[in-house]
């Protein structure tokens, strides 16, 4: 394996060259070292994995492009396409008066189009900083980014407004003989905290139990409400803060996985533990699907960025942990002023933060 690692006042991050996946993320802060990442427990084993395996789940790692989301059935590549599944080169990587700056990018073509991951660490900021950005193609391009972390306690999550939540007609693992799933599908709910469940009743969407063998997969549409996106996890055995941050204006979806033991087969073979991605996108499930007609754009939701040659489009992305006492996420994530102040019950915190990053209230790049 490649890895190209990169380091700030207080943060490192390394990345997989043999796949575009952040092998790793360390947050130096109070005193503590935080890794709010997930990776697979088979990347590091040396054991025999499955024949035919998309080489995106054989080091299946912290965060990656999906470029298209889920299934290539467009332009022929493995599952969330080649910037999720090969190699990318170092174009540049240096330190700057504030901290360090790295530009990678992905020896395939999609679409036509090649495609730059813009990488930046700032001192003292406790925040990864990513920009993508596609120069030329044709067609359309479906993507999301795929943060996973990791908790052996479970955790409380908090959102930005979402409009809705909603499962997709089929269950990732509808044959018991190989996985288990909680929620109703399809079900959809304006209400995160009673969402349909395929036994009857209602789960709760901002808990995560440990106790819960499951793998479900929820897509939650963004309201319109003029701030970033953000999911926020209280990690409780971890005592941190996972935060996850986009424009709306780009990345309209937030999609959840949630994969707690519930894929029988290997590799996954029911130790694929606590695990949740939050996946920012701008999809449907399938390049095809979401360059088609789909359930998302009859909801007035883009689902794909138009490529075209003397053109580019970009969309970034902003992964983030903390230490937090008390368990429980912010209720409300603002940013100005270079700051992210976060608020819940009758306490507020603030950490440095890019807060002109997004460029919220600024027009999508389509």
């Amino acid at each position: 394996m490649t890895v190209s690692t990169i380091k700030a006042r207080g943060i490192s991050v390394s990345l997989d060259l043999t796949v575009g996946h952040i092998a790793d993320m360390v947050v130096s802060r109070d005193g503590r070292q935080l890794k709010p990442l997930h990776r697979a427990p088979w990347v590091d084993a040396n054991e025999t994995l499955p024949d035919n395996l998309p080489e995106g789940t054989v080091r299946l790692s912290g965060d990656f492009l999906c470029a298209p989301f889920s299934r290539s059935d467009v332009e022929e590549a493995p599952l969330h396409g080649w910037p999720a599944n090969s190699t990318w080169d170092v174009v540049e990587s240096a330190a700057t008066e504030d901290g360090w700056r790295a530009v990678y990018r992905l020896r395939h073509k999609v679409m036509g189009a090649s495609v730059d991951k813009i990488v930046r660490l700032r001192d003292d900021h406790p925040f990864l900083y990513q920009e993508h950005v596609f120069s030329g193609g044709h067609g359309a391009i479906s993507v999301a980014h795929h943060p996973m972390t990791a908790m052996t306690g479970g955790g409380r999550l908090a959102f930005s407004p979402k409009r809705f939540a909603a499962t997709l007609d089929d269950p990732l693992e509808p044959d018991p003989a190989r996985g288990c799933f909680m929620l109703a599908y399809p079900a959809r709910s304006a209400d995160l905290g009673h969402f349909p469940a395929a036994g009857g009743g209602t789960l709760d969407l901002t808990e995560y139990r440990m106790d819960d063998r499951r793998e479900d997969f929820i897509t939650l549409v963004e309201a319109d409400h003029g701030g970033p996106g953000w999911t926020a996890l209280a990690r409780q055995a971890e005592g941190d803060l996972v935060l996850v941050l986009k424009n709306p204006a780009e990345l309209p979806i937030t999609m959840l996985w949630l994969s707690n033991g519930g894929r029988d087969y290997a590799p996954w073979s029911g130790r694929h533990l606590g695990v949740l991605g939050i996946e920012d996108g701008r999809a449907a499930v399938g390049h095809a699907a979401s360059i088609g007609d789909n359930w998302l754009k009859r909801e007035g939701v883009a689902t794909a960025f138009a490529l075209g040659e003397g053109q580019s489009v970009s969309f970034r992305h902003v992964i983030g942990t903390m230490p937090l006492s008390g368990g429980e996420p912010p209720q409300e994530v603002t940013t100005a002023d270079g700051r992210m102040r976060m608020a819940t019950g009758g306490s507020s915190w603030e950490v440095p933060f890019d807060s002109d990053f997004l460029r919220i209230g600024q027009p999508a790049a389509v």
